[in-house]
């Protein structure tokens, strides 16, 4: 999928899945004020603050009352490159988006777009056709998620395979012995 905001954006290259289940998850205790669009319908922005810096941007993915998301990690930026270089105060197109944190300043993300549904302004979401989406698909690796202190070997981190826009590389995968 390619995500624009106000026509800056890119192809999604890398995310990592939270469950209401997952203590990991912003929705783990329930729902609060923060935390109150994951709770709402799927498709859905929800924006927070990370350590009080950065602004991140999930996505709503389950039904109404239920709370569980993506957190978007890192895109491949295709549209409105100089308006993300100058969001970003930096030319090195593969580090605009790589990271929840650069990506949310790149596109301009803030708190006025929480809870507003992905597919209508600010937010538009392209879907790659059928078979470029099987092509894709073929090439997502997984593993542990990044930056969380529980949960930690859940593998909810998926990514582009050798994309050089993720936030950061995928540990090669575990042979064992004997199978190589």
């Amino acid at each position: 999928m390619t995500l624009l905001v106000d026509g800056v954006g890119g192809c999604i290259v890398e995310t990592e899945a939270y469950d209401q289940t997952d203590p990991a998850s912003h929705t783990f205790g329930g729902p609060t004020v923060r935390n109150a669009a994951m709770f709402g319908p799927p498709g859905r922005a929800y924006v927070y603050r990370s350590y009080g810096l950065h602004w991140c941007l999930n996505t709503v993915c389950r039904e109404a009352g239920h709370g569980a998301g993506v957190l978007l990690r890192a895109l491949e930026p295709t549209h409105g490159i100089d308006t993300m270089r100058q969001r970003r105060g930096l030319q090195d197109v593969r580090l605009l988006c790589a990271g929840p944190g650069r990506l949310a300043q790149a596109l301009g993300i803030d708190a006025g777009m929480n809870d507003v549904p992905l597919h209508m302004p600010p937010f538009a979401l392209l879907q790659a056709d059928a078979l470029a989406a099987q092509e894709g698909a073929d090439q997502i690796v997984a593993g542990p998620r990044i930056g969380i202190s529980k949960a930690v070997d859940v593998p909810w981190r998926f990514g582009l395979k050798g994309s050089r826009y993720l936030s950061r590389a995928f540990a090669a995968p575990q042979v064992p012995p004997g199978s190589g």
